[in-house]
């Protein structure tokens, strides 16, 4: 997911932003944490060549596929005030989703659904549900005006235990590569500004444990000027 690089253009009508979510997916069987990052095709219309984190906009199955659990309740409180509950789940098993389409990789839980059919079809079809507890909410960021495409973003994170496998499979061949980085390494790969903010804020949350009340960044724009709120 890559917003506030993308090129301004004056000329734009105003576009509203379109509900998206990514996933930071974090290993900790190592001495260093690390995340998991996949870079943009070359020749991409939307930022090529630059390391982002699997995401993508949320669509209408989003909200009607069966999961093997709910939001953890921490999670669900802080997301509600940025929209309706059921948007809210509807944008974790976004996070899933995209991951799982763009890196083969399955946040999810042994089970079925009634229907296999739309953007969930190859997901269900491994006989897993999307598994939504172990997910994290830990930033928002809407992409300024006057860009060629908007999105109101939220970041999650979720410990690669809960990865079905480690092993990524094909992937919709948005990333032409996929690798784990711990923090310093991510952090000299060539990243959009969201990108790296998210970066310095998961990798801040994760040296501080113990800071339970640390509060939720909410990246905005407001008359050309970049705001650091919280959620």
């Amino acid at each position: 997911m890559a917003m506030i690089d993308d090129a301004p253009d004056r000329r734009l009508p105003h576009i509203r932003p379109r509900d998206a979510a990514t996933l930071l997916v974090i290993r900790r069987d190592g001495p260093a944490p690390r995340v998991l990052m996949g870079r943009r095709v070359r020749g991409h219309a939307f930022m090529p060549d630059k390391w982002v984190f699997p995401g993508g906009r949320i669509h209408p199955s989003d909200f009607r596929v069966a999961t093997a659990s709910d939001l953890h309740p921490d999670v669900a409180a802080p997301l509600a005030r940025t929209c309706a509950l059921p948007r809210a789940r509807a944008l974790a098993a976004t996070a899933i989703r995209e991951t799982f389409e763009e890196t083969g990789l399955i946040v999810g839980s042994p089970g079925s659904a009634a229907t296999r059919s739309g953007e969930w079809r190859d997901f269900l079809a491994t006989g897993h549900l999307p598994d939504l507890a172990p997910l994290r909410f830990v930033a928002r960021a809407i992409t300024p005006p006057a860009r060629t495409r908007r999105f109101d973003a939220r970041f999650f994170t979720v410990d690669a235990d809960h990865l079905v496998s480690l092993d990524p499979g094909a992937g919709s061949g948005e990333l032409d590569e996929i690798a784990w980085f711990d923090w310093e390494a991510a952090a000299a790969l060539d990243l959009p500004s969201i990108t790296r903010a998210i970066l310095t804020e998961v990798a801040t949350r994760e040296a501080n444990t113990g800071d339970a009340g640390r509060p939720i960044p909410y990246h905005r724009f407001d008359h050309g000027r970049h705001r650091l709120l919280a959620v």
